[in-house]
């Protein structure tokens, strides 16, 4: 039975009251301003890699049912779960990948023709590049960014400047070239790094304004325990007080 675990997850957030999700997404807001990646708040949620759901070809169904090429395990798991609608965010919690991992497993489906590529420029060129298998160039290239001959111009211009003496990385020749927006360099290459981490999400863990609730129930139930169990002894005292008097009646 599938189990989206994130979906799970962020449906106990959800449920949080908005005063709570509100600081929560201010707190979120200056976090990845603080990682110079704002552009990613502006990217759609079609565009987003990790949301994408991979499709199985022809030949993918058929590797998956007969194995006749003896793939790895986890290929085959890999494939298993795409073929269950599974997202790439979720394959990746589900097999306990990094985004990176996850991405190396789908480019290499999609050059094996195992998996359709993704109709998403964005998320296409995205996969590539925390996969390790675009560079820079060719990531923006795949995003419709850049042009071949813009691409092909900024390196010349990198060996330029390079072979006098004077050594500039691809992404500062693009800037100094302004063909692109130095912010949205520094969102891939901070994607790029952040795709590395792994992360492994217990959703049951996730706080909810329901259990806050439950939680007070049960401290008010205990609070009236108590408060029984101390009556209960004081009328004892008070039995045994009254004897006492009435002997010495």
């Amino acid at each position: 039975m599938k189990k989206n675990i994130f979906d799970l997850y962020m449906n106990k957030l959800l449920e949080l009251p908005l005063w709570i999700k509100q600081v929560i997404y201010v707190k979120l807001k200056e976090d990845i301003k603080e990682h110079n990646c704002e552009k990613i708040l502006e990217t759609k949620e079609d565009d987003l890699f990790a949301l994408y759901k991979p499709v199985l070809t022809f030949n993918g169904r058929t590797e998956l049912m007969q194995k006749n090429c003896g793939l790895d395990a986890n290929m085959y798991s890999f494939l298993n779960l795409c073929n269950a609608d599974y997202s790439i965010l979720e394959i990746a919690l589900s097999m306990y990948l990094t985004m990176e991992e996850a991405a190396k497993y789908f480019m290499f489906c999609v050059e094996q023709k195992y998996l359709e590529r993704p109709e998403s420029d964005q998320a296409y060129a995205m996969a590539g590049f925390i996969s390790g298998k675009f560079k820079t160039g060719e990531y923006f290239m795949h995003n419709k960014k850049l042009s071949f001959n813009q691409v092909q111009n900024a390196l010349d211009e990198q060996c330029r400047i390079n072979s006098e003496g004077k050594q500039l990385k691809y992404a500062q020749v693009l800037d100094s070239m302004n063909l692109v927006d130095k912010n949205d360099t520094k969102m891939i290459f901070t994607l790029q790094e952040e795709s590395k981490k792994r992360f492994i999400l217990d959703y049951t863990s996730a706080p909810t304004a329901s259990r806050a609730y439950m939680n007070l129930e049960e401290k008010s139930s205990e609070e009236v325990e108590k408060l029984k169990d101390e009556n209960k002894k004081l009328k004892e005292k008070l039995v045994q007080l009254l004897k006492i008097v009435r002997k010495d009646v």
